[in-house]
């Protein structure tokens, strides 16, 4: 082979890796853009998915009936936590988002669920509440205490079992996990 031979072959490979450089450089960048309103996207629906099951969580309490009866009730949190708070009477979903749910610092009903978005450095913190202080007594396993449910790739069945009235004529509404 000749010299102009290899010189040629050269130059393919280098001009090859060249556009291969170019490429990647343009994809990053198209990344840099969309990934953000990607990321928005996926916490406006886990919020809204969060909200629709507070909403149904409180359906089930509104509707559980006599002592005695229970409902199982699916609760996928695929991002945040889900906090039983029996010493307080209500359920809180939080997470930290790169979506502005409400105004900040403002807060709002979405049916029975009050949200409430808090700016912070990095992400916000959407904190959505369903609260039942001086109407039911909620518990979980029979016990005034906080139980936090994280994430999972898997949904957690919860047992709502309605146990009566307690000494202070509130229903004590038990939460369970099954």
């Amino acid at each position: 082979m000749n010299e102009k031979g290899v010189v040629k072959k050269g130059q393919v490979w280098i001009e090859t890796v060249i556009y291969l450089l170019i490429a990647f450089v343009m994809i990053g960048l198209v990344l840099s853009f969309v990934r953000p309103n990607i990321e928005e996207l996926r916490d406006k629906s886990i919020i809204e998915q969060s909200i629709k099951m507070l909403n149904d969580l409180d359906n089930v309490i509104l509707t559980i009936g006599s002592p005695g009866n229970q409902r199982l009730i699916e609760a996928g949190i695929r991002k945040g936590e889900l906090k039983v708070n029996g010493t307080g009477d209500f359920f809180i979903f939080e997470i930290e988002s790169s979506f502005i749910y409400s105004e900040p610092g403002e807060v709002i009903g979405v049916g029975n669920v009050l949200v409430k978005t808090d700016e912070q450095t990095r992400y916000n913190l959407v904190t959505l509440i369903s609260n039942y202080s001086g109407v039911y007594n909620l518990t979980y396993q029979g016990e005034e205490n906080v139980k936090t449910f994280s994430s999972s790739s898997t949904p957690y069945n919860l047992l709502v079992t309605n146990k009566g009235e307690d000494l202070n004529k509130k229903t004590v509404i038990d939460i369970d996990l099954v």
